[in-house]
């Protein structure tokens, strides 16, 4: 099925007419909704906010915006996640009082590490005692409740009016699409949705009140930025978190290719640089890998590109040595650090500090560097595997999943822990979305949907390869992806364990000389067996497995990828091996 032939995304229709007339403040509140174009509301419903829900069906008529049911507020929190991870641009979700916040709290870290624009709805009360229903309401109403995710969002309010509540919601959309981007929360009375009005306020134009443009660095320190640059014989560029914008990934080349300078990727981030470009150093992972580690050690200049831990980076390479190579940092991230999460990394050192966007900086240094007068290296990019091997492993998988989707747009919306940056190359912004941020396993089939939802009319597929914990913690969202048409493919590498913290155990034990056989107990997902492919199948998706040997994988991943261009939700259980079979570039994350 092409783009053009895709089945429309099914929206669930309201019966009879739109209500004529704003009556109610909820019916206010949805169409200033409308008019600053939120396309979809992610949720899971629930009383505190029955009077917006009512309004987004029977004053709205369930479109712009679209309602997006979800079995769990984790979820509709990781679909708008997902959704502003693939387009660089916000979607809502919705949030029942201080229990459903609660559920999504994780999602919202998430989010919120993974510095993504999202609008977050809540709802609480009645904040009058005396308008509370007997035991429900009182138990699903805080004094603070903002308080519950304010240290990992921007910004938050619960407004006390209509007009307020208006101002509240383009203040928000306005501030989570201003960089840092992270998500915004607004909590909504349910006295004051559920008021009727007795004149309705004129909506103010969210036009008047859109995010500023990007900021530009300041004069100087472009100047000196320059002055580095230009005098660097081995300057090292480090591509971070960037946009998804096709003319900031080829000025990023033409940067690299103008300073003939080595670059390193990050597999935490979304795809930001190609990676077989003759002067992509080496593997992207979650740690340098060692051809990364020895070219940031040769470097003279570093240019870091909202670079998550660049001061980790560069101690990677440096060790307890003092670094030798000048260092210009680009981020506004300084905009958001607070002091409960440490998510802001180490401080790094700065020669020069742009306290900006990388695409805010690149267009202004290429006019100012000199042409290429060589070109870049021949270096032979790092080989993608080619044999399958004789075992079914994450390397396994990967090769089939080359094989079968060779010349085909993909979009790779996660990969687990064991996934090695040789694995595939990254040629396009949209190839590679990233990790999930903030470390919270769960979110792989959520943010798979949501970004699958953002790629519907762009003729990619949305591909996902996940651990069985990740798809195990979030599978409910496949709900979702079956009910409104979202077609996706997930690929579950699963190793029956978390594996990950298995390899914590084993380090343990060897260090106090105890028996690593152990490392498996708490941590393997058997006996009894869970079939994944039945989950999928129970929820309305096309399950496949469990593949079990090498002879069926090339052909379960094929059947896969056909389905998802049928227009299907697919999973595929793949069995792997347990262990790492190749060298991940580093320890064993932290997280599980």
């Amino acid at each position: 099925m092409s783009t053009d032939e895709r089945a429309p995304l099914r929206r669930d229709e309201p019966t009879g007419p739109a209500s004529a007339g704003a009556g109610w403040g909820s019916d206010v509140l949805a169409e200033m909704l409308r008019r600053l174009g939120l396309p979809y509301l992610a949720l899971n419903p629930g009383a505190s906010y029955r009077g917006l829900h009512d309004s987004l069906v029977n004053h709205l008529g369930n479109a712009a915006p679209q309602m997006l049911l979800c079995l769990h507020e984790e979820s509709a929190v990781a679909l708008a996640h997902g959704y502003a991870k693939a387009s660089d641009r916000p979607m809502g979700a919705v949030l029942h009082s201080n229990v459903g916040l609660m559920h999504a709290s994780m999602s919202v870290f998430n989010a919120w590490c993974d510095r993504v624009p999202m609008l977050l709805l809540g709802a609480t009360g009645p904040w009058d005692a005396a308008k509370r229903r007997p035991w429900i309401d009182w138990i699903h109403t805080c004094s603070d409740q903002g308080a519950l995710v304010r240290d990992y969002t921007k910004w938050d309010n619960q407004p006390a009016s209509v007009p307020a509540a208006c101002e509240a919601l383009m203040r928000a959309m306005q501030l989570t699409q201003t960089a840092p981007r992270a998500p915004t929360y607004v909590n909504l009375d349910a006295a004051l949705q559920e008021a009727r009005l007795d004149a309705v306020p004129a909506l103010p134009d969210p036009a008047r009140h859109a995010p500023p443009p990007a900021v530009a660095p300041a004069a100087e320190a472009l100047e000196a930025a320059l002055a580095l640059l230009r005098g660097a014989q081995r300057p090292v560029l480090l591509a971070g978190r960037c946009s998804r914008s096709a003319q900031g990934w080829r000025e990023r080349v033409a940067l690299a290719e103008a300073l003939n300078a080595r670059v390193l990727t990050d597999q935490k981030m979304a795809a930001a640089f190609p990676t077989d470009h003759p002067l992509h150093a080496g593997p992207p992972g979650n740690f340098l890998s060692p051809e990364s580690t020895a070219a940031l050690r040769e470097a003279d200049v570093v240019l870091a590109l909202d670079w998550t831990d660049t001061a980790g980076t560069l101690r990677q390479a440096w060790g307890d040595a003092p670094v030798d190579a000048k260092v210009i940092h680009v981020s506004p991230d300084a905009h958001l650090h607070r002091g409960w999460s440490h998510d802001y990394q180490a401080l790094p050192p700065a020669d020069v500090y742009l306290l900006c966007e990388p695409d805010a900086v690149v267009p202004l240094l290429l006019p100012r560097l000199p042409a290429p007068t060589r070109p870049p290296p021949h270096r032979a990019p790092y080989q993608e595997p080619q044999a399958l091997g004789d075992v079914v492993s994450l390397r396994a998988l990967a090769v089939a999943f080359n094989e079968a989707a060779a010349g085909q747009p993909v979009c790779l919306t996660r990969v687990p822990l064991g996934w090695h940056g040789s694995y595939r190359h990254f040629r396009d912004p949209l190839d590679y979305l990233g990790l999930e941020g903030g470390g919270g396993v769960g979110a792989g089939p959520g943010l798979t949907i949501g970004a699958a939802l953002a790629l519907r009319d762009s003729g990619r597929l949305p591909v996902a390869i996940m651990g069985d914990g990740d798809f195990l913690m979030g599978v409910t969202a496949l709900w979702t992806a079956c009910h409104y048409g979202i077609p996706c493919l997930m690929l579950v590498a699963n190793n029956r364990s978390f594996f990950n913290d298995e390899m914590h155990q084993e380090r343990v034990a060897k260090e106090r000389g105890r028996p690593v056989e152990n490392k498996w107990i708490g941590q393997r997902i058997d006996e009894p067996d869970i079939d994944l492919a039945a989950m999928a199948r129970a929820q309305g998706a096309h399950g496949i497995g469990p593949v079990t040997d090498v002879a069926q994988l090339r052909q379960a991943v094929a059947e896969g990828l056909q389905a998802v261009r049928d227009g299907r939700v697919v999973v595929v259980d793949v069995r792997v091996q347990p262990g790492y079979d190749a060298n991940p570039s580093g320890p064993a994350s932290q997280k599980r």
